[in-house]
């Protein structure tokens, strides 16, 4: 709940503010850490910390895209309570990673199912089990292995899987009607990206997997990926896509091109900068280099 939504229902009276001092009671007022942007009248989406969350308040009930962590995950849910009294029907899970799936467990209890990738449930089972946490998790009772889709109030909503990627276990959430894609982390805007080799991340097939997206999907089709780098949006168009596709063919051919000269390693992982593709900025550029290091030098 919005802490001005709060002082109108709570009850607190203009007498007991007073015993607030100007700091205190400015630091009570301010927005919240959290941000939701609307992109229909029921399609709408959540910012804080992790993965981009994505919510349709629906006329039988409210799907959820992601979960962040506990914390705001349940900063999520209290918001959404305050706009619609119908159940959490779905949680879906665009793959395994933390930031996208610890706050699972903030819905348990609410949510009817939670549907991801069935290699998203299998990772996202291994870690815990590898950290000793699954008592932490709410894993997905339902899972699909390349298309799944059903109708929900008005809209259809499908899952695809069309190839490794980020994961081995990334899914494309269409919602159809409304035109809006969430891509998780199979789209970094202006981001270096995590290429999770553990859990079979591969940068030549995630090119491939965001051309079938591309192609699979309108021209003005609005999509939502997991992050941004600092300045820019989660909410992309097509060019955006391509874009980043763009980068990952310049992450490649920049290290085939270095392994060619005979470069080490370390010498690759000095680089500060992916030629052709110079809004990719900030730290964890070394992510994608490794990773396209140890697919190059099989």
């Amino acid at each position: 709940m919005q802490r001005r939504t709060f002082l109108k229902t709570s009850g607190l009276t203009l007498g007991a503010l007073i015993f607030l001092n100007h700091r205190t009671l400015a630091s009570f007022l301010s927005d919240p850490a959290y941000k939701i942007k609307m992109l229909t009248d029921n399609i709408g989406i959540f910012t804080e910390r992790g993965g981009t969350i994505l919510f349709m308040l629906g006329e039988n009930g409210t799907v959820v895209v992601d979960a962040q962590f506990p914390d705001t995950a349940q900063h999520c849910i209290d918001e959404i309570k305050t706009r619609t009294d119908k159940p959490f029907d779905i949680l879906i899970n665009t793959h395994h990673h933390g930031d996208h799936t610890a706050g699972n467990i903030a819905f348990k209890g609410l949510v009817t199912h939670v549907l991801s990738h069935e290699n998203s449930r299998i990772n996202q089972q291994n870690v815990a089990a590898k950290n000793k946490n699954e008592d932490k998790q709410l894993f997905p009772d339902q899972t699909y292995s390349s298309v799944w889709s059903e109708q929900h109030s008005k809209e259809t909503i499908s899952l695809h899987w069309l190839g490794r990627g980020h994961t081995n276990g990334d899914s494309f959430v269409h919602f159809k009607n409304a035109n809006i894609v969430h891509a998780g982390d199979l789209v970094f805007n202006r981001r270096h990206p995590f290429v999770d080799k553990s859990a079979g991340a591969d940068i030549g097939e995630w090119i491939k997997t965001l051309n079938s997206g591309v192609a699979m999907f309108k021209e003005d089709t609005v999509y939502v990926c997991g992050h941004a780098g600092e300045g820019y949006d989660t909410i992309l168009n097509k060019k955006d896509i391509v874009t980043f596709r763009e980068y990952l063919e310049n992450v490649l051919s920049y290290t085939r091109d270095c392994i060619a000269k005979g470069m080490t390693k370390e010498d690759l992982l000095k680089t500060t900068e992916i030629p052709g593709s110079p809004e990719w900025k900030g730290d964890g550029i070394n992510r994608p280099l490794e990773a396209a290091w140890a697919e190059l030098n099989p």
